[in-house]
């Protein structure tokens, strides 16, 4: 009893009514387990000097914005989006540019063999940073080219997810081959009490990117890992990772790593010596993009919100892709908002997931997405849809690591990247439609069809993703 008074006067201190009313009722349900649980992923925040290093890096960013700021603007940007840019930069920090080159790559191996080539060019030094980092066969060509980078002299500085590498193979494996050529690594979110080193232990750095001397750069949701995560379970249903990155040139690389250099810094209370933000005044193409960072370092969910508000301001055509699409009711009601004005709205989830929890999570939204009018694609087994991305209308998009569900809203660590260009939309529709051609449509009668025992699975694993 003691418990569960305690727990009605703290937990819904500064947490969001659809949290703390989960947090209460697994509380009052099992109130010793419940506790404990709480204790321990109770608090979505940073530890308190962490979120003085984000906010000390944000000061500097801000200060140096004219160095971010490059190139020149599209013409004729509709008022909301100049609305939405400014609410990203009060955010997160980082401004908009101009003149930049964009190229998505939707092939798995033929982004490795990318980011080796530009690893190869490196003159002054290499930024990695990626949720998951494996020396496997996929990835030979990506490690080679970090070593070439070493023996050449290169600064190579690499950042990982601290538990999400310690549970997956290679992981000795790989530490020892970047010990071996020479590259500067260190762990993201450690979890390492023996050192001082603690925070809420599922609170991940989802981040994937790649700089090259400021010149180049590479983000969105691939790992650098074999398309099977080398999983037994996963090779034994045959399951394989589908994902996007693009390729960035021109002023908005600045800010990529600007991304990183704050994550090295959150990391090691230090700034590597002779890296400095330069201001560049064009790449290879005139796209508008601005860098979006969000997590649990800022006050405010700052990936939520930048969807929520893309969202409403469509006029004609939403597209979403997401391979854990859990939306909070701000998100319903966006979509279902969205349907009522008349805009074409469709989601492309997996057919199967990796995921019990999430993938039954997911399952539980999809009769009100169908009744609200939003077509659901299923891509196929045994393929995994991991690309995560938001196209509205004809000119804008986001690509990034973040997908759309609690997690990445509050308890990860992403990065989006928000590009104004009808060339940019053009190549994610024709991304679109290639997954359409390898996916089927979830119709309301179909899923009218599904067993109690499914629905039961879907509904309880729906009450747990307010869990935060």
């Amino acid at each position: 009893m003691v418990i569960r008074i305690v727990a009605v006067v703290i937990v819904p201190r500064d947490r969001k009514p659809t949290s703390a009313m989960a947090w209460l009722l697994a509380i009052f349900l099992l109130p010793t387990a419940g506790l404990a649980l709480f204790l321990l992923i109770g608090s979505p925040r940073l530890p308190r000097a962490r979120r003085r290093r984000q906010a000390q890096t944000n000061e500097y960013i801000r200060e140096t914005n004219d160095l971010l700021e490059g190139g020149s603007l599209r013409p004729n940007e509709p008022e909301w989006f100049t609305q939405i840019v400014h609410m990203n930069r009060e955010l997160g920090a980082l401004p908009i540019s101009g003149d930049n080159g964009v190229t998505i790559i939707s092939d798995y191996q033929r982004s490795l063999d990318e980011m080796a080539a530009a690893i190869r060019s490196a003159r002054r030094y290499v930024h990695v940073e990626f949720y998951i980092l494996k020396s496997d066969p996929s990835t030979e060509v990506f490690f080679r080219a970090l070593e070439d980078a070493c023996r050449r002299g290169i600064e190579v500085r690499v950042l990982l997810d601290h538990w999400a590498n310690l549970v997956k193979p290679f992981h000795r494996r790989t530490l020892k081959r970047l010990d071996r050529m020479g590259a500067d690594w260190r762990f993201a979110l450690p979890i390492q009490p023996l050192k001082g080193k603690w925070q809420r232990p599922d609170l991940r750095n989802h981040r994937k990117l790649l700089v090259i001397d400021g010149e180049v750069a590479f983000l969105g949701s691939q790992n650098i890992t074999d398309p099977s995560y080398n999983l037994r379970a996963n090779i034994r249903r045959g399951l394989k990772w589908v994902d996007v990155m693009v390729r960035l040139d021109g002023p908005v690389v600045s800010s990529v790593d600007a991304v990183f250099l704050s994550d090295w810094f959150s990391e090691t209370d230090t700034v590597p010596e002779g890296i400095e933000l330069a201001r560049k005044d064009s790449g290879t193409g005139d796209l508008d993009c601005q860098v979006v960072p969000s997590g649990p370092g800022f006050e405010s969910e700052n990936n939520l919100r930048l969807f929520l508000a893309l969202i409403y301001a469509a006029r004609d055509q939403v597209v979403m892709v997401s391979p854990y699409f859990v939306p909070n009711e701000a998100m319903m009601q966006a979509v279902e908002a969205a349907c009522d004005r008349g805009v074409r709205v469709e989601l492309f989830v997996s057919e199967v997931g990796d995921q019990a929890v999430v993938y039954h999570a997911q399952r539980s939204y999809y009769e009100a997405l169908l009744r609200a009018g939003v077509r659901i694609w299923l891509y196929r087994a045994p393929y995994i849809l991991h690309t995560k991305s938001l196209s509205i209308d004809e000119e804008i998009a986001v690509v990034g690591s973040s997908n759309m569900d609690e997690r990445s809203f509050g308890l990860n660590l992403e990065v989006s990247l928000l590009v104004r260009g009808e060339e940019f939309v053009r190549q994610l529709r024709e991304v679109e439609d290639q997954y359409r051609q390898h996916s089927r449509e979830l119709t309301l009668s179909e899923w009218a069809e599904q067993p109690i025992r499914s629905r039961i699975l879907d509904n309880l694993a729906r009450l747990t993703s307010a869990l935060q």
